[in-house]
């Protein structure tokens, strides 16, 4: 591995665990700034959707920005913003300041977010690139697994704040690495115009369903701003997909989901990582606000599931390699709604250690079985020249599932954290990963042995980092 090369994975370890470990601390953190800003429910769920908002609304744009300005340069953009704007969450004396620096910190990630494995991608090729993945997964993987601890430790130590002001010490080691990587960089090979009326439509379109769907839980379905929202979000949807056939440099190749693995691939995405965003939220609440953990203890009671995707990952990705991704991504979301069933039903009042550690560990199994054959198969169906988009589509369909799905939680919940609540969101939870399970079961196809060899090489990385959101 080149001195180059061994920058680039520094810089792409770095920013995929700057992301990974902002978006997944912050979760243990939202009973503590409730207590200290107030806002309620909605607040907190908005502390988490309006990062997940921008974040996978501009994704793809940002990723069009990269191939044609140069992906050196937009992710030493990303990681100054990034810096910025966690200064400013970190800082906040109200419960809305805190929500407007989370969505600019959104808008950071999805800067910094598609130019990481585009880095390693267009630095190294053969067994190098393969061992750069391998070591950018096994980082990442680790800032999951360290993402509780640094979220609990931060509000039982010291305060919610730290959560974001720790962000200055990779930001601030990054910046030299960048600063050459982009000076070395050749010049960027593709030419065109931004497509920025999709941008906008994917902004309208998301942020109308999100507030209509969090609002909706205190107001209700007839109230006149939950229905402009809904209807406002779902023309800006329709708009996008609409502009996405008439742009000559569309944010969304359509033609991609030609492939019949890639649609497969991100449907089963998309019900996987909406009940994924929707079970950490739900279940980070109750451990502390319904059964009266610390944040440090709700962190370490969550860790079974991330240390199953540590170490059972590469298994995974190597089991897919070898029998197809058909039956690891039916068998992995299974279990996950299994272990869900398990905790809804389950009489209360429940006890960590007899109704939660068993089913968290049946649910880390079966989210490891799941993502690396998951995202082997989308990015596996694709050309190498359209990795990067199929790539960004992929990261941007999880983030946007989950987006969604968490605006949802106050609906299904009631608007409480308690029992009932916890059952509905749990129920909801597994009715999702079913679907997941059940899209790759019909529709998934396995490929030829080489052509699995070949996709199972390299991207279970991608797949940590999503799971890691």
């Amino acid at each position: 591995m080149t001195q180059n090369q061994r920058r680039v994975l520094f810089v792409a370890v770095c920013s995929s665990c700057l992301v990974i470990l902002d978006g997944s601390a912050v979760n243990l953190a939202l009973p503590a700034m409730g207590r200290e800003l107030g806002g309620g429910l909605a607040f907190q769920q908005w502390v988490v959707d309006g990062y997940l908002l921008t974040l996978g609304a501009l994704i793809l744009a940002a990723g069009t920005v990269a191939d044609r300005y140069g992906r050196a340069r937009l992710l030493e953009v990303g990681i100054v913003a990034f810096a910025v704007t966690s200064i400013i969450c970190g800082i906040s004396w109200n419960a809305w300041m805190l929500v407007a620096a989370r969505v600019l910190q959104g808008t950071a990630a999805a800067v910094v977010t598609p130019s990481a494995l585009a880095l390693i991608i267009g630095s190294a090729s053969g067994g190098v690139r393969a061992r750069m993945i391998g070591q950018w997964t096994a980082w990442t993987a680790a800032a999951s697994v360290a993402a509780p601890f640094i979220g609990g430790a931060a509000v039982d130590v010291a305060t919610w704040r730290l959560v974001f002001l720790i962000n200055i010490v990779p930001s601030a080691l990054m910046w030299h690495p960048l600063a050459v990587l982009r000076r070395e960089a050749p010049p960027p090979g593709k030419a065109g115009r931004l497509d920025a009326l999709g941008a906008a439509l994917a902004v309208v379109g998301l942020g109308g369903l999100v507030l209509g769907l969090i609002q909706q839980g205190a107001a209700g379905w007839a109230d006149p701003f939950v229905i402009a929202c809904l209807v406002i979000g779902t023309v800006g949807c329709v708009g996008f997909v609409a502009r996405q056939h008439t742009a000559a440099s569309p944010m969304l190749p359509l033609g991609l989901f030609g492939e019949r693995n890639f649609a497969a691939g991100n449907l089963a995405t998309l019900w996987a990582y909406g009940g994924l965003g929707m079970s950490f939220f739900v279940l980070g609440l109750y451990l502390q606000q319904r059964m009266g953990l610390h944040a440090f203890e709700a962190g370490l009671g969550l860790l079974p599931a991330t240390l199953c995707l540590l170490f059972l990952s590469p298994t995974a990705a190597r089991l897919g390699a070898r029998i197809g991704p058909r039956i690891p991504m039916a068998a992995g979301p299974a279990l996950a709604a299994c272990s869900c069933a398990w905790m809804a039903f389950e009489v209360p009042p429940l006890s960590y250690w007899r109704d939660i550690l068993a089913p968290v560990i049946l649910f880390g199994l079966g989210l490891a079985l799941m993502v690396a054959p998951l995202t082997s198969a989308v990015l596996g169906a694709v050309p190498t020249e359209d990795s990067g988009i199929g790539s960004a589509v992929n990261n941007a369909v999880a983030r946007i599932a989950s987006l969604v799905c968490i605006a949802s939680a106050g609906a299904i919940m009631g608007g409480k954290v308690d029992d009932a609540g916890f059952q509905r969101g749990m129920i909801a939870t597994g009715l999702l990963l079913a679907a997941s399970a059940l899209s790759s079961a019909l529709w998934i196809r396995n490929p030829g042995r080489s052509e699995t060899g070949a996709a199972g090489g390299g991207l279970s990385g991608d797949a940590a980092s999503q799971a890691g959101d």
